[in-house]
């Protein structure tokens, strides 16, 4: 999610911001893990922290007995684990956080397009496809120009395998690289047939992740990211699923819009950040105290 604006002026609010986006058009790149992970270090800091993300008219706190269709996936996602706010103006939403207790925000968006002044500008990105040929649409793949989007940020986030990293270690930006890991649930995953569907920027990746943790993925459905759980659309797949003999599972992202009537019946595997080294962006967060 972001906040769009056809002339950002980015203005100062009373808390200190941790503004995080990506630099690449159509989502995938792992933001909203890394706004998770971010809130959940500052509160190890011993923190109060809040998120604020895009959401329409007033600030509205989101809760987790919310729907999606209501408030969006993402930040029902994220309001499981820290206090989020919605809104159309973030700088509304972060004086609400304020009000509510809030000594830090994180941002979902707002790198590159910037109506708050943050504080810290962290970008995340795809290690695996990279800033393509760096241009912006409709030239390329990007929402600005990746040397002009590089120049507004304060650090990089790369996720992906290590073999992909390589390819940004000359850039001039601070970089911490890191990559998303199936939570340790204790379910064992290892012959499992499984039927998968993901709604998500870039849902093979969900696909591949169940085959490295075991399971036999006998059938798969790529869903348009956020796209609508329809009644219908669920009980095709249930009955594929059945036919298949197979357990129907997908992501955190895609459960938070399932009927509650379905959630039992449908398995998650939840992700999560996993940084190589938090040493560079934790001084970083101290310093917005100091």
């Amino acid at each position: 999610m972001s906040f769009l604006s056809p002339r950002p002026t980015p203005q100062p609010v009373d808390l200190p911001v941790v503004a995080v986006g990506s630099l690449t058009r159509g989502g995938g790149t792992g933001v909203t893990p890394t706004v998770i992970a971010l809130a959940q270090k500052l509160g190890d800091m011993g923190r109060a922290v809040h998120v604020v993300t895009a959401g329409a008219g007033a600030p509205r706190a989101v809760n987790w007995n919310d729907r999606a269709e209501d408030v969006g996936d993402e930040p029902l996602l994220i309001a499981a684990f820290v206090p989020t706010w919605a809104a159309a103006d973030p700088r509304a939403a972060i004086a609400a956080a304020k009000t509510a207790g809030a000594e830090v925000v994180v941002l979902d968006g707002g790198v590159p397009e910037a109506t708050v002044k943050a504080d810290l500008r962290v970008l995340v990105e795809s290690a695996v496809r990279g800033f393509g040929n760096g241009r912006a649409w409709p030239l390329g793949p990007l929402k600005v120009a990746r040397d002009k989007g590089l120049a507004g940020a304060d650090c990089l986030v790369t996720l992906g395998p290590d073999k992909a990293q390589s390819t940004f270690d000359t850039l001039p930006i601070p970089r911490m690289t890191a990559r998303l890991e199936p939570l340790q649930t204790g379910m064992d995953w290892r012959g499992m047939r499984v039927f998968a569907f993901a709604g998500i920027g870039v849902p093979e990746r969900f696909f591949a992740t169940l085959h490295d943790l075991g399971a036999e993925v006998v059938g798969k459905q790529a869903l348009a990211d956020h796209q609508e759980l329809t009644d219908m659309l669920l009980l095709r797949l249930a009955r594929e699923a059945a036919m298949a003999g197979a357990q129907l599972v997908t992501t955190e992202k895609d459960a938070v819009r399932l009927p509650p009537e379905l959630r039992a019946q449908v398995l998650v595997v939840p992700v999560r950040l996993v940084p190589e080294d938090w040493t560079s962006l934790e001084v970083r967060l101290a310093r917005l105290f100091t």
